[in-house]
């Protein structure tokens, strides 16, 4: 048998499954490990974005399903079997010209009121739907700095005078809010289920801001391609009480090793976190944020070495014992 003949047997033998290949990719649902998380909001500023989302949706399939529906029936109505009528001398009508523009213009009207409403209740620099209602958010924000490097995540917590590595503790129903910059390239900062994601960029300082309803555990992660361990450039969001938070601030604060600059330069070497392990910091310098993002305004880069990269191409795994906690040594806690 030729392979032309063997191509056609083939052929017939999926023929019949062929108008099933458009749901395909329902098969693909069976990937995701859990909830999608995006629609299932814990705070005020998630919650907020998923709303707007769904406005934006509704309006859309408001023009686009019927529209589609019209297509069909235009061409079920003139199609060429039913020799519908032949009108050459048609020129204009008033009631298809306000369907066609009144419809847009009112859709475009309300999209525009919607958009305008959502950019302010969700700026990262000041979320309006942080500010109502008025006792919420009780006492005053809590400020992290936040700093990604080549690949992991640094919490600062400036008046509480910790540090975390790979894991964000804030207490439950209080505002939250981050400064946030990159050692190296650009990356994004987004936990899915509390707020937006936001730019990380070296050299620079952006802002973002949240606050979780109830007390749980939610993932965080970069959302940008950036570079060998970006798959394990995770982080664990831990909401937690008043009597947890404190705890936690108690259990960083007797880690052995202080966050001095020169710490941080070490820590700062690309690293790749395997088994997410959360480290801490006690005594961060004193503006240590702004000393990072003028190091790297002023050119200080964390070269990746190329013996991770070559271990990364044969196995990841086969190097988990040098890659990764080469910071294990630096004193650090677990």
């Amino acid at each position: 048998m030729s392979l032309c003949d063997e191509a056609r047997l083939k052929e017939r033998r999926f023929r019949p499954w062929r108008p099933l290949a458009p749901l395909t990719p329902l098969l693909l649902t069976g990937c995701s490990g859990g909830p999608f998380r995006v629609f299932d909001p814990k705070g005020p500023v998630a919650r907020a974005s998923l709303n707007f989302t769904i406005i934006d949706v509704v309006v859309m399939a408001f023009i686009i399903v019927p529209t589609a529906c019209f297509i069909l029936w235009c061409i079920w109505r003139y199609r060429r079997s039913r020799a519908a009528a032949y009108s050459p001398g048609f020129s204009h009508s008033l009631k298809l010209e306000a369907v066609m523009w009144g419809i847009p213009i009112v859709v475009v009207a309300g999209l525009a009121y919607a958009s305008y409403n959502g950019t302010f209740a969700v700026d990262p620099y000041g979320p309006h739907v942080l500010r109502m209602p008025a006792r919420a958010g009780r006492s005053h924000p809590l400020k992290i700095d936040v700093v990604a490097t080549d690949w992991q995540w640094l919490f600062i917590y400036p008046k509480q005078h910790v540090a975390s590595v790979d894991r964000l503790v804030v207490p439950a129903g209080r505002n939250v809010e981050f400064r946030l910059t990159s050692t190296s390239v650009v990356n994004d900062f987004f936990i899915p289920q509390l707020t937006d994601m936001i730019d990380v960029m070296p050299g620079m300082r952006t802002k973002d801001a949240m606050r979780a309803n109830g007390q749980g555990r939610y993932e965080g992660f970069a959302a940008n391609f950036s570079g060998a361990g970006f798959s394990w450039m995770r982080f664990a969001t831990d909401v937690v009480g008043k009597r947890g938070f404190a705890k936690f601030v108690r259990h960083a604060a007797a880690a052995p090793a202080a966050l001095t600059y020169a710490t941080f330069e070490r820590f700062a070497r690309p690293t790749i976190n395997l088994d997410q392990r959360p480290r801490y910091f006690s005594a961060p310098a004193p503006h240590l944020f702004r000393r990072i993002v003028e190091a790297s305004r002023n050119g200080k880069t964390y070269p990746v070495p190329p013996r991770l990269t070559e271990a990364m191409a044969r196995d990841l795994r086969a190097g988990a014992s040098y890659f990764s906690h080469p910071a294990a040594s630096r004193g650090t806690s677990g």
